[in-house]
């Protein structure tokens, strides 16, 4: 038997870096997300990790740059949309969700979870939705 070696390039399994273009389109669908959510001014801008000045000076038109921590912010919340999206077929459904009390936030809701400010929030509130959905 004869032994073959294979090259592997670890790149293919990582993933690209997102984008300022991708970032600018994910913060508009998030302040679409957000309206539907009915999340507050002072919480969208505690989420997305900026001062209320930013926030509005954004939410205008005037977007700055998003670095690798606001990424992965939109990131995540585009996930936790995408995951509701798979769990709920009634949008309203998965838009009340977002501000109902959750035994597996101690009966907090993800709104409040994620109204924590830090990233990790956000991490939580897309890992207990992926797994509700069987993802990953």
């Amino acid at each position: 038997m004869q032994l073959v070696k294979v090259e592997t390039d670890p790149r293919p399994f990582l993933p690209e870096p997102i984008t300022d273009a991708e970032a600018a389109a994910m913060f508009r669908a998030v302040l679409a997300l957000f309206r539907h959510w009915g999340v507050a001014e002072d919480q969208a801008a505690v989420i997305l990790d900026l001062s209320p000045r930013t926030y509005a000076r954004w939410k205008a038109g005037a977007l700055g740059r998003i670095g690798r921590d606001g990424k992965a912010r939109l990131s995540n919340l585009m996930g936790i949309h995408k995951a509701l999206r798979l769990i709920f077929r009634e949008p309203s459904r998965g838009y009340a969700w977002i501000k109902a009390a959750n035994a597996a936030f101690s009966g907090r809701s993800a709104l409040d979870v994620m109204a924590g400010g830090e990233l990790t929030d956000l991490m939580r509130v897309r890992r207990y939705l992926d797994a509700e959905r069987g993802g990953w």
